[in-house]
């Protein structure tokens, strides 16, 4: 059975390594990515899919301000585990996080993704077409989806990072992190 649930400590690891697997290490080359680095995820809205206890599926979305609109977010990334492809794992995650992020009072929702999945939802590029990245991003793939109708009806601009910093620990703590990591790739 599946359950979806808010992600907690315990889950870094494993959410981690799920996401190595899906997208490999270019995923900290990704344009969403300098929208994310150094950032704290928005309060309850980091989501964990889990099958007898394994993480499956993830997903996280982060504050931005979207060209003047200010109650937005940034959903991604979205990643399914490759052995439960097709299992719906991902529209679950994505359907709660959506409620969740209205629940929460959030205006809007922008990510970068396959229209053709990501349309089911309700996202469009045709709303993102006064706004742009920190970053290259092919146009058609910058959707939103609007949680309060017209909220992004003025948005014009940049979308840039708004939610909280995260805590950083010490250079030897980063240079440790950053020599693990590459212990890893190689």
């Amino acid at each position: 059975m599946v359950i979806i649930r808010e992600e907690n400590a315990a889950d870094v690891s494993a959410r981690e390594a799920l996401l190595d697997d899906v997208f490999g290490l270019e995923r900290f080359e990704k344009t969403c990515e300098r929208l994310r680095a150094g950032r704290l995820p928005a309060n309850g809205l980091s989501l964990i899919a889990e099958i007898n206890g394994e993480v499956v599926g993830t997903v996280r979305l982060w504050h931005v301000n979207a060209g003047g609109v200010s109650d937005a977010l940034v959903l991604g990334p979205l990643a399914v585990a490759k052995r439960v492809h097709s299992k719906g794992i991902g529209a679950r995650l994505m359907r709660a996080a959506l409620n969740r992020a209205s629940l929460a009072g959030h205006s809007s929702v922008i990510l970068v993704g396959d229209a053709a999945y990501y349309n089911r939802f309700g996202f469009s590029a045709s709303l993102t077409d006064g706004l742009w990245l920190p970053g290259p991003v092919e146009r058609e793939r910058l959707l939103a989806l609007e949680l309060k109708s017209g909220s992004l009806s003025r948005a014009f601009g940049l979308v840039k990072a708004t939610g909280d910093w995260a805590e950083v620990g010490t250079l030897s703590d980063l240079v440790g992190e950053s020599a693990e990591g590459l212990r890893k790739a190689a």
